[in-house]
């Protein structure tokens, strides 16, 4: 851990010394616009574009602070999950062992509804990983730090918007064919992209199709002790299970030019994805006296489908004096079913449990939002003054939607010879959500170097749940966010400095509402039944960003931020005992508070070194600290979160541009993290190194080698409980492997 943070700062550090006697020799990017375009600007969002389409750029140039990669860097490494780009990002961390999906995205340590995750704009549906998303339908990803208000202000740690392909100004026409291999998996996959334009017509097509196939062991043990501190429990497991995803997604566009300058787009994506799986766990009693689990054998049979589609229509209208009315209305169905069996048995005797349990979910959605935008200008330029009047870029809109869920669920046990008796139930709940925001926002330049940025945003959302067995849920709630970014060029034009205020929160999801019972076969304090809880309140907190920006020579950076959230309400798991069942539900309990620090520097190695090679570096670390007020400490931190991250790259291109390379080094400390007065949870340390090589052929044909996780580290997790009545602890080992991946790719 030491060793990688070291080397990351001393890197920062280094290069941005060296690197102001190097710049001064010559013009920055700033340096060469003329005074014209540094004052001009045109709306885009929630943020102004400063500078020509050429000169301009979204991380130096916006008020508010964003980082934006493209379709370029996203296909770098000839990733099959858009995960495995994040990981490589500054400040976003990937949790999960590496190599397998289902991975949590966090920024600034935290996931778990403080990152938000946005897919053109719009959250996806309850049942959709974005881990089926592949990365060769991402234009670009957009990763905002503080919060705006024309996305959702659900964004306590910030936001990851996905944008999938639009149409490109040249004709495009491009397939791939990969495969990815480990010793525990393999990974066929292929792609196209075909584009197109003609008149005013313009058009975007894409799609993607895998499988996955997998067979791995997990062996975990689980000890415990007594009041008296003597040893009560020693068992060994294994976990064996094999499985396999077959899925496709596809993502057509649209763009209309109509008369008088105005657009409609058309816009769909659709995803379909089948996993099934075949699991077996075997628990081994090691010590005299410990009765074991309720049965030390279990198999599980688990399949389950899941389709989703969602199609937008945006029609931009230009108005007079530069103004613009952008509308977009969208739909959206999602289907989900499941169904698994699970045998279980004890001392060797016949099986004793028999359970299945069949889930199917439909949801429905439609959404709307308008925007109405302007540049205005006030005052006037007196003759020979050096400042320019102050130039507005004003937008007001509103964003709402409703959401229909209905879910059922249906277990069954059979009543076998030694068995308890049989929970049977059907569970049938239905789901509305419906919310409704209204937003203003507003951008200046006060003077050519200083620009602000002020909005506020009102959202509203009212959920109503009802279903056989279920107490009827209703719950309102709303929350306003002022919202403050601004932005200062100091003279040397190389120097500049963000802060930002932000009012976020983090509202519980449709689920975790739901008053229903997910009932454990080996039910205990590590294990428990889980329930919802329909008197949750969303979580409010007010935030600080600060950042201090270095920019020289030709793609030369160095930034300093920090960070501080107080959070009201803060939610987590709550463990009770009824009866002889443990039951874990979430709940509010009070205050928390998290603050970070983030460094992060890229350059290419000639802005440092006169005569070097192409080679272009980067590098980041994070350190998070957080405090739960209702959680004793030590290590009370929040949501688990990652208390260091950081990154390492290098990248290669030969003269000839037929030959890109470059490798990446992402680290993230795990730890001990106290959850409640009882309950702790620890995770190793995970350190992912990827390598690729990218030959181009000749004009049309590529070959793509890429090296996935080639330390193959092993990922640890353990749970712990504690109490008046004695320990329990459980250790699981994720075995690591080197993955292997080759693209062949074809223009044409």
């Amino acid at each position: 851990m030491t060793q990688t943070a070291a080397a990351v700062l001393s890197l920062c550090f280094a290069a941005g010394a060296h690197a102001d006697d190097v710049a001064d020799g010559g013009d920055s990017a700033t340096d060469a616009k003329p005074a014209a375009v540094q004052q001009a600007a045109v709306p885009m969002q929630t943020v102004r574009i400063k500078g020509s389409a050429a000169s301009y750029d979204a991380r130096r140039d916006d008020t508010a602070s964003k980082i934006v990669v493209g379709s370029e860097e996203i296909q770098k490494y000839g990733d099959t999950s858009v995960n495995d780009v994040l990981k490589r990002l500054p400040g976003i961390t990937v949790g999960g062992a590496a190599g397998r999906s289902g991975g949590e995205i966090r920024m600034r340590g935290l996931g778990a509804g403080y990152t938000q995750i946005l897919i053109n704009g719009e959250r996806a549906p309850a049942g959709f990983s974005i881990d089926n998303l592949a990365p060769d339908v991402i234009e670009r990803i957009e990763v905002l730090r503080a919060a705006s208000a024309e996305f959702s202000t659900q964004s306590i740690a910030g936001t990851i918007n996905i944008v999938l392909k639009k149409a490109v100004k040249v004709a495009q026409h491009e397939v791939k064919i990969s495969g990815a291999k480990g010793s525990k998996f393999s990974s066929p996959s292929a792609s196209f992209q075909l584009s197109d334009k003609r008149d005013g017509m313009s058009y975007s097509f894409s799609g993607n199709a895998w499988r996955y196939m997998y067979n791995r062991m997990t062996p975990s043990t689980e000890t415990g002790t007594d009041a008296a501190g003597v040893p009560n429990v020693d068992r060994s497991a294994t976990w064996r299970d094999q499985g396999r995803s077959d899925g496709f997604n596809l993502s057509p566009r649209i763009n209309w030019t109509l008369a008088g300058g105005d657009t409609l787009t058309s816009q769909t994506f659709v995803n379909l994805n089948r996993f099934d799986s075949n699991s077996h766990s075997r628990t081994t009693v090691n010590v005299d006296g410990d009765q074991g689990p309720s049965y030390d054998r279990i198999d599980n049979v688990f399949s389950s489908h899941n389709g989703y589609a969602r199609t937008d229509l945006n029609w931009v209208h230009k108005l007079a004096e530069g103004a613009k009315l952008d509308l977009k209305a969208g739909v959206s169905k999602n289907r989900n079913t499941t169904d698994s069996l699970q045998l279980g048995a004890n001392r060797g005797a016949p099986t004793s449990l028999y359970r299945t349990v069949q889930g199917h979910s439909d949801e429905s959605g439609f959404s709307t939002q308008g925007k109405y935008s302007v540049p205005l200008t006030f005052g006037t330029q007196a003759e020979g003054a050096e400042e320019a009047p102050a130039e507005h870029a004003l937008a007001l809109g509103w964003d709402a939607g409703v959401t229909e869920r209905d879910d059922t669920r249906v277990q069954r046990e059979l009543p076998l010879p030694g068995s308890l008796p049989p929970d049977n139930n059907d569970e049938d709940f239905s789901a509305r959500a419906t919310r409704l925001a209204l937003y203003g926002q507003d951008e200046w330049n006060l003077t050519p170097r200083w620009s602000v940025y002020t909005g506020v945003r009102w959202e509203g959302l009212q959920t109503s749940i009802e279903g056989d067995n279920l107490e009827r849920v209703s719950q309102r709630s709303s929350v306003l966010s002022p919202l403050f970014q601004t932005l200062f060029k100091l003279p040397n034009k190389k120097d500049q400095v963000r802060v930002a205020l932000t009012r976020t929160y983090k509202a519980p999801s449709t689920a975790s509402l739901v008053p229903r019972r997910f009932t454990s076969a080996n039910n205990s304090r590590l294990e428990p039944d889980r329930r919802g809880n329909p008197r949750l309140k969303p979580e409010v907190a007010l935030g600080l960003d600060a950042s201090f920006e270095h920019y020289w020579g030709d793609g030369g950076m160095l930034s300093a931020s920090a960070s501080i959230r107080r959070i009201e309400d803060y939610m987590h798991q709550g463990l009770v005992q009824e009866g002889e069942r443990w039951v874990s539900t979430l709940i509010n309990d009070g205050r928390a508070e998290t603050r970070g620090i983030e460094l992060e520097v890229k350059f290419p190695l000639r802005a440092v070194m006169d005569h070097a090679p192409a080679l272009d570096l980067r590098a980041s670390v994070s350190r998070n600290w957080s405090q739960v007020d209702s959680v004793p400490g030590p290590d009370n931190r929040l949501d688990q979160q990652v208390p260091l991250s950081a990154t390492l790259g290098v990248d290669y291109k030969s003269p000839d541009g037929m030959l890109s390379t470059g490798s990446s080094l992402s680290f993230r400390n795990g730890g001990l993290a106290r959850q409640s007065e009882t309950q702790s949870a620890y995770t190793s340390v995970r350190r992912d190194l990827d390598v690729y090589a990218l030959f181009k052929l000749d004009a049309q044909n590529s070959l793509r080698f890429a090296v996935s996780n080639l330390l193959a580290q092993d990922y640890v997790t353990e749970s712990q409980y504690a109490d008046a009545r004695g320990t329990l602890n459980r250790a699981s080992v994720a075995d690591g492997e080197t993955q292997f991946r080759v693209t062949v790719e074809r223009r044409f």
